[in-house]
């Protein structure tokens, strides 16, 4: 049986981004994107200008029709909110789905390259903070991450000394698994790599008593959209019972090669990569 995956995230027009990433993303992994929308947009946040219709209130109607039908999930994969009370919501969609054979993929987007997105709020922080205790898997971004363990991102060790950005990084993923979390994978972490004398940009998985890095080079620029298509593939991994090492290699290796194609194609930042020619690297052998 395919497995199921209850998607819950909004669906933007132009970007590149949420379920435009994770519906194809997963189809392809032979796994069944079920989407819960919390929002429609014209286009992702990130453009000048955009439409977007909250979702909020409808939400209840997903749950309660997906109830009546008596369905299951193998996996719950949480990504963009407009607000704290969709997060309220999201548990209730915990309460009825989450079972005990259930996997929980939560990312927690608030922010990145140090900034606040425009949905941001102190109620939306400690929502998702609650959210993050409870999940199984949260892939953070470095922003993100400073977030949830009330740091500043600016005191963040510099990337050309990586040993200590990595080790606070550690640390700090290592006190979101002490409140409960599963693991945590901390996404697009740039660096200077002192070895091979080059920047790299890497993802660090934590667990409560281990970590692994796992990097690539740095290409530049900062394209929307990679969060998603990484947390995508990680969800896509785990519901086939794939090893989480080989799925963070899968994904850093669809992005890379997606990233290289975006550059070269000159394809702007705001539009998200070039993912769609890629996608067979996913196809499962």
């Amino acid at each position: 049986m395919i497995p199921k995956i209850a998607v819950i995230n909004d669906l933007s027009g132009f970007g590149r981004c949420s379920l435009t990433a994770a519906i194809p993303v997963l189809s392809v992994m032979g796994v069944q994107a079920c989407p819960l929308p919390t929002a429609v947009l014209t286009a992702q946040t990130g453009y000048p200008s955009y439409y977007c219709d909250n979702y909020t209130d409808r939400m209840d109607y997903f749950i309660h029709e997906w109830d009546k039908m008596n369905v299951a999930f193998q996996g719950i994969y949480t990504g963009y909110v407009t607000n704290a009370k969709q997060i309220e919501k999201i548990f209730k969609v915990l309460d009825t789905f989450y079972k005990e054979d259930t996997f929980l993929i939560a990312d927690p987007v608030m922010g990145d390259d140090g900034k606040t997105y425009h949905m941001y709020s102190e109620d939306l922080l400690k929502q998702m903070k609650h959210l993050i205790q409870v999940a199984d898997f949260a892939t953070p971004n470095l922003t993100e991450l400073c977030l949830l363990t009330d740091t500043s991102f600016s005191k963040l060790p510099a990337k050309d000394n990586p040993d200590e950005l990595f080790a606070v990084i550690r640390e700090l993923g290592q006190i979101i698994c002490a409140k409960g979390t599963g693991s945590v994978i901390i996404t697009g972490i740039r660096f200077f790599n002192k070895e091979t004398n080059q920047p790299e940009i890497g993802n660090l998985y934590v667990t409560q008593e281990t970590s692994q890095l796992f990097s690539f080079p740095d290409l530049g620029g900062s394209y929307s959209g990679t969060g998603d298509l990484f947390a995508s593939v990680l969800c896509g991994g785990i519901a086939k019972g794939d090893k989480i090492e080989d799925t963070i290699i899968l994904a850093g290796t669809f992005l890379y090669q997606s990233l290289q194609d975006s550059i070269i194609a000159k394809t702007p930042t705001i539009e998200g990569i070039n993912f769609e020619k890629y996608l067979s690297l996913l196809i499962p052998n």
